[in-house]
């Protein structure tokens, strides 16, 4: 992978932004292999994000920040500026089901996935033997109505004693504290079925079989204290039909699942995500 940096902006929308960015980087000789603009004409709110060629310009990050600050001050931006070399740090957490957890070792295994998987935290001991295979810590913190606050107070724990970056819910069956979402908020990333507010609660596909649904999918979204109401960063649909058997479905919704959570997350990674009121922007 190219090492490059990459910057990211929000501001409020006027003339000017682009040619005054461009600016800065053409007078440091900075080489932009990938630029992406979007203006949000209702809100007033304008985004970007650009690569650019580490190599090209002549001081690391720091002095970046100090040179780029009164254009930012000037417009008002939100921004930041991040190395492809420094991988992001994720946990994983999971409870029983594999076909997540699973699909992001694998993806982070064969290098598909630009992200240092530090470890993994689970509310039960089954999938233990397949992330140790990956030479990943495995964490088991058994959660339940008496130990909550204490459970979750140690999952905290080992979010700060790794330096967390981001936090995956690859199918985490207990919901987050409130507490814990506000001080992640924006860093982590949950998965869920797109039957959602129709089929809530348990068993949703022997609901959906029941009411003859023709599409099924997932939504990838960051946690928020209202549960699966966060900003949406990815969703994906596939279609079934009457011959489809409950098992089928379940099949099939696991398949979208997977790789809605695989693309959310790679966009995260990327940096291509700014999130703005209970929206994002998704950059490709």
């Amino acid at each position: 992978m190219e090492h490059t940096y990459r910057l990211v902006i929000s501001c409020p929308d006027r003339v000017g932004i682009v040619a005054k960015v461009s600016n800065f980087l053409s007078t440091y000789n900075g080489w932009i292999t990938e630029a992406s603009h979007h203006s949000d004409t209702q809100a007033g709110w304008f985004f970007m994000r650009h690569e650019i060629k580490a190599e090209s310009i002549p001081f690391g990050l720091d002095q970046f920040r100090a040179a780029f600050e009164p254009i930012a001050r000037e417009f008002n931006m939100d921004w930041r500026i991040e190395d492809s070399a420094r991988p992001k740090r994720v946990i994983l957490m999971c409870s029983k089901e594999s076909h997540c957890l699973a699909d992001l070792l694998h993806r982070w295994h064969s290098k598909e996935l630009n992200a240092e998987i530090v470890a993994v935290v689970s509310n039960h001991d089954d999938l233990r033997r397949m992330v140790e295979w990956h030479e990943i810590p495995y964490h088991h913190v058994p959660v339940s109505k008496e130990n909550k606050a204490e459970a979750f107070a140690h999952i905290e724990g080992l979010f700060e004693q790794y330096e967390v970056d981001v936090v995956v819910l690859a199918r985490y069956m207990q919901i987050l504290p409130a507490e814990l979402c506000g001080k992640y908020a924006g860093r982590v990333i949950n998965i869920h079925h797109s039957f959602l507010p129709s089929f809530a609660g348990a068993r949703p596909y022997h609901q959906a079989y029941s009411r003859g649904v023709k599409l099924i999918g997932a939504t990838c979204h960051y946690v928020t204290q209202d549960l699966d109401e966060g900003p949406i960063i990815e969703q994906d649909v596939i279609r079934i039909n009457h011959s489809d058997s409950i098992e089928d479905m379940v099949r099939l919704g696991k398949d979208v699942e997977k790789n809605v959570l695989a693309r959310g997350l790679r966009a995260h990674v990327e940096d291509r995500v700014i999130t703005y009121e209970n929206k994002t922007v998704v950059f490709g």
